[in-house]
């Protein structure tokens, strides 16, 4: 195995030359499905910057005013994707303050998720695994450039959303009857379908958006994509505040679809999505993308079917876990609670984990074109290691300070300080599973790297299997009040099944996987995370009233800012005291910057 510190240095190469260009392509634009991130979160990790980031890394060597501007474009991208993930949950926790984690909330939340679910049912699946390598063969081989192609691609998608959205509304109380449980229930399943008729219209604008989206980012065009989900989270946010400023309360007994706060919440949340949709328009336009209606079958489009298979099959696998979850979550009042715990711990892997898989991504597919297993097992092991330097510390200070950043981002408005500690010790509970979320989201990149599409959709079926009698095994267990934390935990501990199941398969595909020097890196990190997570719980002891939960949003913010910065502290010390091979390059600048 080469030198970590090597390999870090050099993690953002671009892929070797002599590699397939097409070949790399489809591997790279392979992408995970659904599920697991856009359980609660549309926006956790998209195709688009999957697609667009890799395709970016991918040809940043062609030359020096490409590789600038792809860098530029990179760049430009990772900035969008960070404003977007901060509005994203800014307006869910605006929501939060609005209205509570009532019925309201779960309702709302449970009618929301369902046009996404729809959407990657009906295309996303097949856009994420299909639809962007073909177009960039089409433009390079077709004579019109691929003209004809797109607007055969915009017809037949167009009709399948509009058909599959006229079906959902039709179908409204059947889907929330899936996913909200009946009977005596902390949700209103009357408002959950009184919201999913005026929210599962967004099913068409999602899936336009998403194929516009993929339409641009094969001509390289990556700016609009990347910042029209933050116009999305724009005029959502507008919408709550038009709530919040509308008089009296939304009727939850009867519900009535005339109620204004109703209308203005569903309306406006799926206006955003259509603004999201028609702000790539004039993008298409100036990349003079046509789209006139054109009908009839590409042939190229069969040659994926397979693998489209396999990544639906991953979705919809995934789907009964999450009916499992929404059932039992709304049964107990926990489901907005469980999903903004779960967003979250999103943050960490968005904003780093995804990061390192970016740009480890085509260095993976650059190998597993070349059919040269064992430099894939060293990327491989290189980034679950860096994964594990980054979020193994930050999971031990959000499992000690869980309550603390509950009560400081969710303790106003109708939720209070009594709801923000409850959203805190949900985090709390499921913080561990950051880090093996993160490197089983790189193991299933690892098996679409070798284009194999099957065995990630088997994983996830594992992973449900373990996933969905735990899930109903909690209110069986625990207290009605502590079921969202029993939620929380399994759904946390799901991905630890993932890690070892991701890990078996993979010794059994393509041999040792290098795990010593990945076990040495968790051993060194651990014992750091342990140390800064009891320095930090120390010092929320000392500065509250001898418990671990704040009383108000003030102390909170104290305990927070202080407990934070000397667990960090803390943690990385001990970590560079046991030179933490992955560090070296922190510690060389640190060195550096005290001899000057």
């Amino acid at each position: 195995m080469s030198n970590p510190n090597e390999e870090t240095i050099r993690i953002g190469r671009p892929i070797r030359a002599g590699t397939d260009p097409s070949e790399a392509e489809t591997v790279q634009f392979a992408t995970v499905g659904s599920s697991p991130e856009a359980e609660s979160n549309p926006d956790a990790e998209t195709t688009v910057m999957a697609t667009a980031t890799a395709a970016a890394t991918a040809e940043s060597g062609a030359g020096g005013g490409r590789k600038k501007s792809l860098l530029r474009a990179a760049g430009s991208m990772a900035i969008a994707t960070l404003i977007s993930r901060i509005t994203g949950f800014l307006w869910k926790a605006v929501l939060v303050w609005i209205v509570g984690w009532g019925a309201i909330n779960d309702s709302f939340t449970a009618a929301n998720n369902l046009p996404n679910i729809i959407t990657e049912l009906l295309l996303g699946g097949v856009l994420a695994s299909v639809v962007v390598p073909v177009l960039v063969r089409a433009q390079k081989e077709d004579a019109d450039g691929g003209q004809a192609f797109t607007e055969r691609l915009l017809t037949l998608a167009t009709v399948i959303l509009g058909v599959g959205m006229i079906l959902s509304v039709v179908a409204a109380p059947l889907l929330t009857a899936m996913y909200v449980s009946d009977g005596d229930t902390e949700a209103n399943p009357a408002l959950a379908t009184a919201f999913a008729y005026l929210l599962l219209p967004q099913i068409l604008f999602y899936g336009m958006s998403a194929l516009f989206m993929a339409i641009l980012q094969a001509k390289q065009v990556f700016g609009p994509p990347a910042w029209a989900p933050v116009l999305n989270n724009v005029v959502i946010l507008g919408t709550l505040g038009a709530y919040a400023l509308l008089p009296g309360e939304l009727t939850v007994n009867p519900v009535r679809m005339t109620d204004t706060h109703l209308l203005v919440l569903g309306l406006g949340v799926t206006a955003g999505v259509v603004v999201q949709a028609a702000v790539l328009l004039p993008a298409l336009r100036r990349a003079k993308v046509s789209l006139r209606w054109r009908w009839g079958f590409d042939s190229r489009l069969a040659e994926f079917g397979g693998l489209a298979a396999w990544v639906l099959g991953y979705v919809a696998v995934s789907q009964v876990g999450l009916i499992a979850l929404s059932r039992v979550a709304t049964a107990y009042g926990g489901l907005a609670i469980y999903s903004n715990a779960w967003l979250l711990l999103q943050l960490p892997y968005g904003v780093i984990g995804f990061s390192i898989m970016t740009a480890i991504l085509p260095r993976m597919s650059s190998a597993a074109a070349s059919h040269d297993y064992e430099k894939l097992k060293d990327d491989l092991s290189l980034g679950s290691r860096l994964c594990t330097t980054a979020l193994l510390p930050l999971s031990a200070l959000m499992t000690v300070l869980g309550a603390q950043i509950g009560v400081v981002l969710f303790s106003y408005g109708a939720s209070g300080v009594e709801g923000g500690n409850r959203l805190g010790i949900a985090l709390a509970v499921s913080a561990f599973g950051v880090l093996p979320y993160a490197v089983t989201m790189l193991q299933l990149r690892a098996f679409y790297a070798m284009k194999d599409s099957r065995t990630p959709t088997l994983l996830m079926g594992v992973m449900t299997l373990a996933k969905v009698p735990l899930i109903y095994l909690c209110p069986l267990v625990l207290e009605p009040e502590n079921v969202v934390f029993g939620i929380t935990f399994v759904n946390s501990l799901t991905f630890v099944v993932g890690w070892i199941a991701g890990e078996i398969w993979l010794r059994h595909r393509i041999g040792r996987l290098g795990s010593r020097a990945l076990a040495v890196t968790i051993g060194k990190t651990l014992v750091g995370s342990v140390a800064g997570a009891g320095a930090a719980a120390l010092v929320v002891v000392i500065t509250g009233s001898g418990g671990m939960t704040p009383d108000s949003a003030i102390q909170a913010w104290i305990q927070l800012i202080f407990a934070g910065i000397v667990g960090v502290i803390v943690t990385f010390g001990v970590m560079l005291l046991l030179k933490t091979r992955e560090l070296d390059p922190v510690a060389g600048k640190l060195r550096r910057l005290v001899r000057r």
